[in-house]
């Protein structure tokens, strides 16, 4: 994880999911706008004749029924992109609910750890697997769990990290 959510003052830092999602997004809007003009293309290329004196007449609707089809699709997946973002967006706000002590506040801006979008109250030492360090809320203490799983040669990362925050938030 890197530095996925975080407030600073009153601007918000975005996730790279969210970024990924939105340029997805444009993407998705520009082709369906390309589609569209191409269909609007070929239709006008009918000249206002009836597509039952044409030779080839119900090839000519099988094509603009696929490319229906087609517009459709994109927009149904332009849709589901936007509810995506709508989801991540959600999620960002509910990590930035959560009130945190400025030390942690600047450990995670020193990329030292990084909050879990899961559950805001819990944060993992860059560097380190298994090990949480976790804020009581209530009594704005700090404690540390699954320190048992944590491979030796981490052991010093997390305990330093978590050694030095308990100082300055004690």
């Amino acid at each position: 994880m890197s530095k996925e959510n975080q407030k600073i003052g009153d601007s918000v830092l975005t996730s790279p999911r969210l970024e990924i999602l939105k340029r997805s997004l444009d993407k998705k809007k520009i082709a369906e706008h390309q589609k569209l003009h191409e269909h609007f293309s070929d239709v006008a290329r009918a000249n206002g004749q009836p597509l039952n004196d044409k030779r080839n007449g119900a090839a000519t609707l099988k094509r603009w029924k696929k490319q229906e089809d087609s517009i459709r699709n994109q927009s149904a997946s332009i849709e589901k992109t936007k509810a995506a973002i709508e989801r991540e967006e959600a999620k960002i706000a509910h990590v930035n609910s959560v009130e945190l002590p400025d030390a942690i506040r600047e450990a995670i801006d020193a990329g030292e750890i990084t909050q879990w979008r899961k559950n805001p109250r819990m944060f993992f030492v860059v560097g380190v697997h298994k090990g949480r360090i976790c804020l009581d809320v209530k009594t704005q203490t700090i404690g540390h769990r699954y320190l048992s799983e944590v491979p030796k040669d981490q052991y010093p990362r997390f305990r330093d990290v978590y050694n030095k925050l308990r100082r300055t938030i004690s």
